[in-house]
C-alpha cells in the first residue's frame, strides 16, 4: 500500500523542508519493521521547488495471520483462505495508519526542534493514496475529508476492470486531498480517516482507542458534521467505547464555546467518590436471564450449542447445581478461546470431569446428544441461512429432545434505539436475519407444535413500550402427556 506526501516551496523556503519535519532525510531511502510487515520511507523528487515524500508498506500476510488472528476485511478466522487471500497488503487501510504513527511519530505530534515555527505553519500540500476502500463511496470520502480544510478533494472510483466497464466501479477510490494546511493536521486526520473509510480494523479495539481517537482528532473531530459516523466506525462500533468518545467530545465542543479548558467543566462529579449508576451490559442481563430460567427449569445437565467463546460455560460452571456442561461450536477457534477462558488445562478433577467442549455442527444430529435436561442456543440461530433452520430444528428439538430448550435472538425492531447501529443494518456483520417479535413467536409456536413443546416469551433488558426489549427469549419445554405423568408419578 502507498501514500504519498507533496509540497512546493521557493529558494527562501525549500520544499525539502519537508524532510526536516517528517524527521527522514530526503537524500535516503530507510526502512522500518512494523508488527506486520516493513515500512519504506524515500522522496521520488526532492528539490527547492517540489519535494515528493514516499511511504511504501510492504504487508507481509503471514505475519497477519498470525498476530491479527486474522481480522480486517477478508480475514474470517474460520476460512482457511480469506486469511491469506484478501486485500490488506495493497489497500490503504488500518495498517497504514498503524504505520504512519510508527515512522511518522513525531510529524504527527506537530513537533520539530530543528524547524517549529514552520511544523506550526500551515503549508501548500498534495496527499494522494491510488487504493483506498472506502464502504460508502466517493461521496462519503468527500463527506469526510472536505469539512477539514482541504480545497480540493477528488475521489475518483476505481473501476472493478477497464477492459468490462459494465462490471461497474470496486469500492476502491483513489484519493487526492490538495490545500493549505499544517502537516500534523494532515496526518492525524488520515491516521483516523483510513480505517473509518475502509470500516475494519487488523486488530482488537481496546478502550485506549478512545485516547488515540481523541487525540488524534483534536482540533477537528469535535465539530466535524460527521463526528458520529467516524467515532462509531473507527472504534469498531462497539457501544460502550463510542458512548465514552461522544460523551468526551461534548464536554470538548462545550469547553471550546466557552472558551474554557475541558478540565475546568469536567467537575462535577468526585471519581472518588462516583454513585452513578451504571448499566448493565446486554450479554451480562442475557447471560442472568439464561441462568434463571435453567434454574428454574430445575435443569443440572445442559448443552451450550454454539457456546462461542465459553462466557456461558464459565458462568454455569461457578453454579454447582448444574452438574454437566457441553459447550458445542463448529469453530475450533472458539473452541480454542473458550478452553483458555476456562483454564481447562489447570482446572481441578472434580470441576474439570463437569465441563467438555466439543466440535460439532448444530444443523446434524448426533445421538450423544440425547437425554440432556436443557439446552441453550444463545445468539445463535441469526447466524444461520433461514433455509437451515429446519436442519437446526431438527437436530435440536426432534433428535436431541433436551426437557427444556432455551433460544435468544435479537429483536430487529429495538435496532432504532442504538444511535450508532445505522437504518437497515443488523448488529453483526454475520447475522443472516434478524426477526421482529412476531416473526420469532411465529417460528418459535411452529417449532413447539411439530415436536410437542410448550413455550413461552421472556423479555430481555430494558422492555421499551414501543420496541420491546433489545432481546428476545423463547423457554421451550416438552409437553407431558397424561401417560408419561402417571410414569413419573409411580417412578417417584
Amino acid at each position: 500500500m502507498f501514500l504519498t506526501i507533496s509540497t512546493t516551496g521557493t529558494p527562501e523556503r525549500p520544499a525539502t523542508d519537508l524532510g526536516f519535519l517528517l524527521h527522514k532525510h530526503p537524500e535516503r531511502a530507510q526502512a522500518f519493521s512494523t508488527s506486520h510487515g516493513t515500512a519504506h520511507v524515500f522522496y521520488p523528487e526532492a528539490s527547492a521547488e517540489q519535494c515528493t515524500a514516499a511511504l511504501l508498506l510492504e504487508v507481509d500476510p503471514i505475519a497477519l495471520v498470525r498476530k491479527g488472528k486474522g481480522k480486517g476485511r477478508g480475514g474470517a478466522p474460520d476460512a482457511a483462505l480469506a486469511q491469506y487471500v484478501n486485500d490488506r497488503p495493497y489497500a490503504a487501510s488500518s495498517l497504514l495508519s498503524v504505520a504512519m504513527s510508527t515512522v511518522f511519530k513525531s510529524a504527527l505530534s506537530g513537533a520539530c526542534k530543528a524547524m517549529p515555527e514552520r511544523a506550526a505553519a500551515p503549508m501548500e500540500l498534495r496527499i494522494e493514496v491510488p487504493a483506498l476502500p472506502a464502504r460508502g463511496g466517493a461521496e462519503l470520502v468527500r463527506k469526510l475529508f472536505g469539512p477539514l480544510g482541504w480545497t480540493r478533494v477528488e475521489a475518483e472510483a476505481v473501476p472493478l476492470d477497464e477492459k468490462f466497464p459494465e462490471w461497474g466501479d470496486s469500492r476502491y477510490v483513489r484519493l487526492v486531498l490538495e490545500g493549505e494546511l499544517r502537516l500534523a493536521d494532515a496526518l492525524r486526520q488520515l491516521y483516523v480517516l483510513l480505517p473509518v473509510l475502509d470500516d475494519a480494523k487488523h486488530y482488537w479495539v481496546a478502550p485506549d482507542e478512545v485516547d488515540k481517537l481523541l487525540r488524534a482528532g483534536e482540533g477537528w473531530l469535535a465539530e466535524h458534521p460527521e463526528h458520529k459516523l467516524i467515532t462509531s466506525r473507527y472504534l469498531s462500533r462497539r457501544w460502550g467505547l463510542t458512548r465514552q468518545a461522544m460523551e468526551r467530545l461534548e464536554l470538548v465542543r462545550l469547553a471550546e464555546a466557552d472558551d474554557l479548558d475541558v478540565e475546568s467543566i469536567d467537575n462535577a462529579v468526585d471519581e472518588g467518590s462516583d454513585t452513578e449508576e451504571r448499566p448493565v451490559p446486554l450479554a451480562v442481563l442475557r447471560r442472568d436471564a439464561i441462568l434463571a430460567a435453567l434454574t428454574a427449569a430445575g435443569a443440572a445437565r445442559v448443552l451450550d450449542l454454539g457456546c462461542g467463546q465459553g462466557q456461558l460455560v464459565q458462568a454455569l460452571l461457578k453454579d454447582p447445581r448444574f452438574t454437566e456442561i457441553v459447550g458445542v461450536d463448529v469453530s475450533m477457534r472458539a473452541l480454542t478461546i473458550a478452553s483458555r477462558r476456562l483454564k481447562l488445562d489447570r482446572m481441578g478433577e472434580r470441576q474439570a470431569a463437569r465441563v467438555t467442549l466439543r466440535q460439532g455442527s448444530l444443523t446434524y444430529t448426533d445421538k450423544t446428544l440425547k437425554g440432556y435436561d436443557a439446552a441453550v442456543l444463545s445468539e445463535v440461530i441469526e447466524h444461520l441461512d433461514l433455509e437451515r433452520l429446519p436442519a437446526l430444528e431438527f437436530a435440536v428439538f426432534g433428535s436431541a429432545r433436551p426437557r427444556t430448550v432455551l433460544v435468544t435472538t435479537p429483536n430487529v425492531e429495538y435496532n432504532v434505539r442504538w444511535e450508532t447501529l445505522p437504518a437497515g443494518h443488523t448488529r453483526h456483520g454475520d447475522h443472516r436475519f434478524e426477526w421482529t417479535r412476531a416473526e420469532f413467536r411465529t417460528w418459535a409456536d411452529a417449532v413447539a407444535g411439530r415436536h410437542g413443546y410448550h413455550v413461552e416469551y421472556v423479555p430481555v433488558g430494558p422492555d421499551d413500550p414501543e420496541v420491546g426489549p433489545p432481546t428476545q427469549m423463547a423457554m421451550f419445554t416438552i409437553a407431558t402427556t397424561t401417560d408419561e405423568t402417571e410414569k413419573e408419578a409411580k417412578a417417584a
